[in-house]
């Protein structure tokens, strides 16, 4: 096994994107449509889509059945769970979120996308840039989602039109200064009837870039993986105590970024403890390097005390460490938020507690405005807000490292995720 070619253990087949847009933009239809013409539904799957469409007074097969899986979403035609599904083409492994619309579902679409390496925005060719546009797009942004798919969706309803792509295009281009640096990428599609999704489409000719499904095997997410920031969140500590190894001492986890090497000088955080890394085990088996997202073993050359919680970090790149940090939160809660509350916070593999000191402002989502003072959040609040935590957190800043700057809020009452949080 050769770990010094690198390039296997990253799973560079493998594109996580969801998708997001206003209700009936289509985007069940265009998951529906991307697996379909794909041929990763089976038989029976589509026999099923195909007695539900008949039973709904469908002529056609409604391939929004596809994703739209809970009961009251195929019975009011909306999606409100995040589906997600999986299929492949010879080139690629997918995973989709396919998240819901509605803005009172915006808890939703953040917990979807979350993960994902892309996003596709649909936008209704007929009625162009909208709100909730805005809305998506923005989310995606606070998410670090680097690639933005936008699809323009039911060109077939406005007579296949180049000057309607332009014009959506230019539109999207001069209002989304917001999203920072993002590779964006604009299709003209019809779900409905498959132009552009899987096959080039012959009634757009004028339309000369890739279809969906081609730019979605083509994004380069290998260029996304910090391999700079080197960071270990120490999961388990391994102490065996057998005869054969009596004094070993082994720290389980997972690479949440960067490159780690036998040999290179480390600092344990929060204690500042430092050491030298003096063998990367997997299954007995001694590798030179580690690197995310593996999960490996490490083992020092110190016998220094270190548990879980505990971050192994290289010297010359440190994490900030602090027990005061600001938050950009999405409140996923029934039960208002109120400064003074107090939760316990997961942190990479770290458990603490914490009181919310502050909220600095809340995001009015259809505006992007701040709106300060503000008093409570409510359920899909995004807002800012400052915490206090029991001990000192080594974090990065969400935009940086979306492992080590992520956080959650629990209710010790019940136990129940109430907020997600990404770091400042």
């Amino acid at each position: 096994m050769e770990q010094d070619k690198g390039k296997g253990y990253l799973d560079m087949e493998l594109l996580r994107f969801t998708t997001a847009g206003s209700v009936d933009d289509g985007k069940s239809t265009l998951i529906g449509r991307l697996l379909y013409d794909s041929k990763a539904i089976f038989q029976d799957q589509l026999e099923a889509i195909e007695r539900a469409s008949i039973k709904n007074g469908d002529n056609n097969i409604n391939l929004a059945l596809l994703t739209d899986g809970l009961r009251a979403e195929r019975e009011q035609g909306i999606t409100i769970d995040v589906a997600y599904r999986y299929f492949a083409t010879p080139k690629r492994k997918f995973i989709i979120a396919d998240t819901p619309g509605h803005i009172q579902y915006t808890r939703n679409m953040v917990t979807g996308a979350s993960t994902a390496d892309a996003a596709i925005i649909l936008v209704d060719a007929r009625n162009g840039i909208i709100e909730q546009t805005l809305r998506h797009s923005f989310i995606a942004s606070l998410l670090q989602i680097k690639h933005i798919l936008v699809c323009i969706n039911k060109m077939d309803l406005v007579g296949y039109s180049r000057d309607v792509f332009d014009k959506i295009k230019s539109d999207y281009n001069n209002l989304f200064h917001i999203l920072g640096e993002r590779d964006i990428r604009f299709v003209p599609v019809s779900a409905k009837h498959g132009d552009n999704v899987v096959d080039r489409s012959e009634k757009m000719d004028w339309y000369e870039g890739q279809t969906l499904i081609e730019l979605l095997e083509n994004i380069p997410v290998e260029d996304d993986v910090d391999l700079l920031s080197a960071r270990f969140p120490v999961q388990t500590v391994i102490r065996p105590l057998t005869e054969e190894f009596h004094d070993y001492r082994g720290y389980a986890g997972r690479v949440a970024s960067g490159l780690f090497n036998v040999g290179d000088e480390v600092k344990i955080l929060p204690s500042g403890l430092t050491s030298t890394i003096k063998s990367i085990e997997l299954f007995g088996e001694k590798f030179q390097k580690a690197f995310y997202p593996q999960s490996v073993v490490m083992t020092l050359t110190d016998d220094i005390d270190l548990s879980r919680g505990d971050m192994i970090v290289k010297s010359d790149d440190l994490p900030k460490v602090s027990n005061e940090i600001e938050i950009m939160v999405c409140w996923l809660s029934d039960k208002p938020m109120v400064p003074g509350n107090k939760y316990a916070v997961k942190h990479t593999t770290a458990d603490a507690r914490c009181v919310v000191k502050e909220i600095v402002y809340r995001l009015n989502i259809s505006t992007l405005q701040q709106e300060s003072p503000c008093q409570q959040l409510s359920l899909n609040d995004i807002a800012k807000i400052s915490i206090k935590t029991t001990k000192h957190l080594p974090h990065d800043s969400y935009n940086k490292n979306r492992v080590t700057g992520s956080l959650i809020l629990i209710d010790e009452a019940t136990n129940v995720t109430v907020g997600a949080g990404m770091i400042v």
